[in-house]
């Protein structure tokens, strides 16, 4: 039988109320909590927070402050990687970020969503027992190929790739995954011209 944990990661729906995924929720929000207040050049103790918090970090890593992210453990950053300030990873599902990537201000990345439908979506006759949510959750990975730039304010949404060398416009609202080498923006995001055409 899958853990609730196992079924965020397949995609399925969900318990968030279960113990372990509301462990590994409290943990984050105490060592995001602390990695918030450190001082900007305290390298040493933001690193060693960080190495706590994700799944994998890279070198030369710098991640701005505030940063806010749900488990953090399904967070893997590669090389090279600027998160600038205000940035919100909601990771119930795997977050990848790759090589080289620049993410601008107030970037939200979401991983869980809901069913549409309404009688999907909510729980028929709950009482408030809360070992059970109210409603149905479930995840898809998003995934940030090498050389990636994302403009400031930009959000994107569950099951997206951005594809090796694009570029995200600020503001766009990223609903479907993005080929490589293109210029991207909108709402929703579209590519609206190619670039980098020689793959480098």
């Amino acid at each position: 039988m899958k853990s609730e944990i196992e079924k965020c990661l397949d995609g399925q729906l969900f318990n968030t109320s279960d113990s372990e995924i509301q462990s590994l929720i409290h943990r984050a929000r105490k060592l995001t909590r602390e990695y918030n207040s450190t001082a900007s050049d305290d390298t040493s103790s933001r690193k060693e927070i960080l190495s706590q918090l994700f799944n994998i970090i890279g070198s030369n890593v710098n991640i701005d402050t505030p940063f806010y992210c749900d488990y953090g453990k399904h967070i893997s950053i590669g090389n090279n990687v600027i998160i600038n300030i205000n940035c919100t990873f909601v990771d119930c599902n795997k977050i990848e970020i790759g090589n080289n990537v620049l993410i601008a201000s107030n970037v939200q990345i979401y991983t869980a969503t809901h069913p549409v439908e309404m009688q999907e979506r909510l729980v028929e006759g709950w009482t408030g027992n809360k070992e059970i949510p109210y409603f149905r959750t479930f995840a898809l990975p998003v995934k940030i190929e090498d050389n990636v730039w994302i403009g400031g304010g930009v959000i994107i949404l569950p099951g997206v790739t951005i594809g090796r060398n694009a570029v995200i416009g600020a503001g766009s609202v990223v609903t479907r995954s993005i080929p490589e080498n293109c210029v991207a923006f909108g709402n929703p995001c579209r590519p609206v011209r190619s670039i980098n055409e020689s793959g480098e």
